[in-house]
């Protein structure tokens, strides 16, 4: 049986389709946005979208993946030994936030939602969160937690500081600085 995307064509104007969408996203919004609107900005018929994607939901679920990607790459790179090691996650956490925030000012919902939805990236999440902690508690510099729970916990602030920060239109300053405030307190209660 062939699969239903075989006919559909992967081009460079599949990419310029991809960017518009994300481009129109952080203007309109994802819950606004239109095929009409993709077809306006790249001056394309109707034939040369929907021979390359089904809908403007599967365009859409591209520019999600595509923020994903871009928010996961903030938390990479790893433990400095020499550097403090809570200053060091609260920077790799703010890198995600800034990353996160302006990626999602307009997309919010759709991403919100999507996140909640994606089992890989929540996975992928919870592994790598669940790292630092385990390496935190190897080389003692917090207490005996559960990894499991504390991983959801943070998961769970991160994104709903995130969504609410959004949603309450504050500045990326003053979403920064309340992060960092309230991380640096987490923190304080799981240091040893």
């Amino acid at each position: 049986m062939a699969d239903k995307n075989d006919n559909l064509i992967k081009d460079e104007m599949s990419e310029k389709i991809i960017s518009a969408a994300e481009a129109l996203v952080t203007q309109v919004g994802a819950k606004e946005i239109t095929v009409r609107q993709i077809l306006q900005k790249l001056d394309i018929t109707n034939r040369v979208f929907y021979n390359r994607f089904h809908n403007i939901d599967e365009v859409l679920q591209i520019v999600y993946t595509n923020t994903t990607m871009k928010v996961r790459e903030s938390i990479s790179g790893g433990i400095d030994d020499s550097r403090d090691f809570f200053e060091q996650v609260i920077d790799m956490l703010e890198k995600t936030l800034l990353t996160s925030y302006n990626q999602k000012k307009q997309f919010n919902h759709y991403v919100f939602e999507h996140d909640s939805l994606s089992q890989s990236n929540f996975k992928w999440w919870m592994g790598e969160i669940k790292k630092l902690i385990d390496y935190a508690k190897a080389k003692k510099h917090i207490k005996d937690v559960d990894s499991d729970k504390l991983s959801y916990s943070i998961w769970c602030f991160c994104r709903g500081f995130n969504a609410d920060a959004v949603a309450r239109n504050f500045s990326l300053e003053e979403a920064k600085t309340n992060f960092r405030y309230s991380f640096g307190l987490l923190f304080d209660g799981l240091k040893n």
